[in-house]
């Protein structure tokens, strides 16, 4: 962590599969949509055979998603952040960008090529969202997990960023957080 007058910067590497701000995250946007699909399709189809086939599929999915995860990110998120008068600054470390960049570009590759625009759409995205800055003043909501080591910030409905902190630094950079966010506690 480095430390100058106004302005603190880090980076960390956090455990995608043991960080729990992480899993329930990847829970609400990959949970809950299979597991309504598992659903469905447990309750429309009956005692067919191809039901559980289409469960095995889903389960398939999930376990390559996984093994995919650890072969290339090694099972962790790189991130880096910087805290200043003006705001908060995530952005993807450098060195996962170039992973995220050749995956993005091959999903927009491969889904064109599949005939899915959805799928070229998704990669798309996921290469426009390797940054993030909130204003301190737009900041709505903080909430503190000393437990994980997480500062989660709201800003509106989009605006959303997790610092994730070092143990040794947590505290400091919560205390950083109260300071800035002191308007929250005048509107309360």
């Amino acid at each position: 962590m480095e430390k100058t007058p106004g302005k603190i910067q880090w980076h960390i590497s956090v455990p995608i599969f043991k960080n729990t701000v992480i899993l329930k995250q990847m829970g609400i946007a990959i949970g809950i949509p299979f597991g309504l699909v598992a659903l469905v399709i447990g309750l429309s189809s009956g005692k067919s055979v191809y039901a559980l086939y289409g469960l095995g599929l889903i389960g398939a999915l999930m376990f390559f998603t996984w093994l995919f995860i650890m072969a290339v990110y090694r099972g962790k998120y790189e991130a880096e952040f910087v805290l200043d008068d003006k705001g908060v600054l995530w952005r993807t470390q450098a060195k996962q960008v170039k992973k995220n960049r050749i995956v993005n570009t091959l999903t927009v590759v491969l889904g064109l090529l599949s005939g899915k625009p959805a799928v070229a759409g998704a990669g798309l995205l996921a290469q426009s969202q390797q940054e993030a800055f909130l204003k301190w003043n737009r900041v709505t909501k903080v909430k503190y997990k000393p437990k994980s080591h997480t500062i989660l910030l709201r800003g509106g409905w989009t605006d959303q960023i997790a610092l994730f902190c070092a143990a040794e630094s947590y505290s400091q950079i919560e205390h950083e957080v109260m300071l800035r966010t002191t308007h929250l506690k005048a509107k309360g």
